[in-house]
């Protein structure tokens, strides 16, 4: 093998994984439901229809007029989990 042939298939081969996209949901789920990160407590939190009416509770709690969770600045969104934290059993 050409030393070219073998640059460019070294190439490829250590490319893939970035050119590969991650995908945090899963793909057997129909309704299309995301994975969103908690820095602060280092977990994962499903978001479904039960999450969006605890944001919408937590929102109101706070005065804040309601939005779309992806419209929420990052700081809005940790303060949001650390009181999801803290009120286990909202809405559920």
């Amino acid at each position: 093998m050409s030393r070219y042939a073998l640059a460019f298939t070294l190439a490829v081969s250590f490319s893939m994984p970035m050119v590969m996209q991650a995908d945090d949901h899963d793909k057997h789920d129909g309704d299309h439901q995301r994975r969103y990160y908690d820095q602060s407590h280092r977990d994962y939190h499903q978001w479904n229809d039960d999450e969006d009416r605890n944001f919408n509770l937590f929102l109101g709690e706070r005065h804040i007029q309601v939005h779309a969770w992806t419209r929420a600045k990052s700081r809005e969104q940790q303060e949001y989990w650390k009181w999801r934290h803290e009120h286990p059993d909202a809405h559920r």
